[in-house]
């Protein structure tokens, strides 16, 4: 059973690797991560389509991470 969560998480965790690379960047520039975004306070929107579903799928992936370590960890305690 261990062995099987292992395969798992490192399944999972190169998932979410691609999941995070796959996501469009969100700041156009170098120069408002200096300024602090100030110019993009009002540009906030809601994402939509392939962005919202790439966020969906690395929350899922995330939890799915989180749980499966928590089994390996009650696994390798008893």
């Amino acid at each position: 059973m261990y062995n099987f969560l292992m395969t798992c998480i490192l399944i999972v965790a190169v998932l979410i690797i691609i999941a995070v690379m796959m996501q469009p960047a969100k700041t156009n520039d170098a120069l408002s991560a200096l300024s602090g975004g100030a110019d993009d306070l009002f540009a906030k929107q809601k994402p939509r389509g392939f962005e919202a579903f790439m966020q969906k799928v690395t929350v899922v992936l995330s939890v799915l991470f989180f749980g499966l370590a928590m089994a390996l960890v009650y696994l390798s305690s008893h």
